[in-house]
């Protein structure tokens, strides 16, 4: 058969199959069943790119066993994803026939755990826009020749028009069971259950995932340690959901809004007549926990009499109430949670070391968001749906070029909760229109934020990146202007008019400034 009519055969065939199934995991599994028959085929792929966000999704993959639909994002720098938007600058269809040669294509089989491989990719144009890719791999290196890639570059623009087709298809689905789910969103807000993924348990938080999936089925006692705002709360409600008592109550208690003359009864209950105002028995929340787990959160907080009495709990299983006279067995699981430092409130005697030690038998570190940034993508994503969802927006607002990485810039001290806030503040004031994040990443009062040091600055105006050089030269000579040691010779101007640019950028100097002159 002449080669272009194998050409045509090949075209027709996997065109039927890609299109031939609104699901993306079959209709490539089909085709990876016909292309075998051309080609080295141990595995085909299908990913999305999404500009705003910065990650490449893989949205369906295809063994000889199976074909999977999945939705797995994977981030790519910056340099990478200037690859994958230009698409005049880069070839319609490579061949790497040694994926760890091909940066954007490493990340992808790390992800995936591939041995050696051999790839032709690819890349899914619509009307000059970069939308995907179509992804062929074969174990083993130099798999595939050119007479390969070309074969593989007919089936692009049936794979592209697949790929669009199929996400329209899910989005129609979506709105039509839109009531369904903000019912079952409702209900799982009433419920503050753990049954959506946590953000960043792949790839930031994968080792305090790791050590949750460990300790979930035990009754030891478990101390979350982290900054305020890294979601304590929610490994805690991972912890109960997990393990055998998930069908218990669990109890929430922050130890720190509880006034300290109150504490006593709202832990463990009173007796009728126990105290002026105790009209009736009341329950406290350890007995609202039993068979389940309580949370005890900001435990640092705990005043020393209730320490004694959690101590008691600790050792015996058994409370009891205020006033009461017999004492109350109770099967029960304590999580606690502080973003102190425990170790030095035992130092100080603010703290019992003996009930540091029994609720720090299995401690969890969770890492500020500084520490994992590489979760700031998928967060912001998350964010972005969450709360154009309870603010009843028409449209999710995209996000404009360069968002991400300013966002990437910035070092986040109110960690999981500040990338809530600034969301919601950025779909506050869009109006519909893509997200930039330009105003919001200054705490109140601070006007001067910067980069830190080392950190290439992307999208400043002139005068920005002159005031940034400006305020860095003064923190090295403390803030001296004049002299040998100080910003004028560094950056070798006048001081009169350094002073000039300083008062026309709006930096402070002399008393006005916070630099301590040396």
């Amino acid at each position: 058969m002449p080669f272009y009519m194998h050409e045509n055969d090949f075209f027709r065939e996997f065109t039927l199959r890609i299109c031939g199934s609104f699901d993306l995991g079959e209709a490539l599994w089909r085709c990876l069943l016909y292309v075998r028959a051309d080609m080295p085929a141990d595995e085909l792929m299908l990913t999305v790119f999404d500009p705003g966000f910065g990650f490449l999704e893989v949205v369906a993959t295809a063994t000889e066993k199976e074909g999977i639909t999945r939705s797995d994002k994977i981030t790519m720098a910056l340099e990478l994803r200037q690859q994958l938007e230009h698409v005049e600058h880069y070839p319609r269809v490579r061949i790497c026939n040694d994926v760890w040669q091909d940066p954007i294509m490493e990340r992808v089989a790390v992800q995936y755990k591939w041995p050696d491989s051999s790839l032709i990719v690819g890349r899914l144009v619509i009307q000059h826009n970069f939308i995907g890719s179509l992804i062929v791999r074969a174990d083993g290196k130099d798999r595939y020749t050119k007479e390969h890639a070309r074969l593989w570059s007919l089936v692009n623009e049936p794979a592209g028009i697949a790929l669009a087709n199929s996400k329209q298809y899910y989005e129609l689905l979506k709105l039509k069971d839109l009531l369904a789910d903000d019912n079952r969103y409702l209900q799982n807000e009433l419920r503050r259950s753990w049954a959506e993924k946590i953000v960043g348990a792949d790839f930031g938080l994968r080792d305090v995932m790791e050590q949750v999936v460990k300790v979930a089925p035990l009754t030891s006692p478990v101390l979350l340690l982290g900054e305020t705002g890294t979601g304590k709360e929610v490994i805690a409600n991972a912890i109960h959901n997990l393990s055998p008592r998930n069908n218990g109550p669990l109890i929430t208690v922050n130890c720190g809004a509880i006034p300290e003359s109150l504490i006593d009864s709202e832990l463990f209950g009173h007796e009728k007549g126990a105290f002026t105002g105790a009209l009736t028995e009341r329950r406290g929340r350890f007995e609202r926990a039993d068979k389940g787990t309580i949370f005890l959160d900001e435990i640092g907080e705990l005043p020393p009499q209730a320490q004694v009495r959690l101590l008691r709990v600790l050792q015996e299983k058994e409370i009891e109430r205020v006033g009461g006279t017999h004492p109350i067995k109770l099967d029960i699981r304590i999580i606690s949670a502080t973003n102190r430092n425990l170790e030095k409130l035992v130092a100080t005697g603010n703290f019992r070391d003996d009930l540091y030690y029994r609720l720090g038998v299995f401690p969890v570190r969770i890492p500020p968001l500084r520490e994992r940034k590489a979760d700031i993508p998928a967060l912001v994503e998350h964010f972005v749906q969450k709360k154009a969802r309870e603010m009843g927006l028409h449209s999710v607002p995209t996000l404009a070029p360069g968002a991400i990485d300013r966002l990437m810039r910035h070092d986040w001290p109110g960690n999981v909760r500040e990338v809530a806030n600034i969301v919601e503040r950025a779909l506050i004031q869009s109006n519909g229109k893509p997200l930039l994040f330009m105003n919001f990443m200054t705490s109140p009062g601070d006007t001067n934020q910067e980069p830190a040091a080392g950190q290439e600055p992307i999208g400043l105006t002139l005068e920005e990146m002159e005031a940034l050089h400006i305020r860095r030269t003064l923190e090295m000579t403390r803030g001296r202007i004049e002299g040998k040691d100080g910003a004028a010779v560094l950056l070798g101007i006048n001081p009169s008019t350094l002073r000039a640019r300083m008062r026309k950028l709006h930096i402070s100097f002399g008393r006005k400034q916070t630099l301590q002159p040396a």
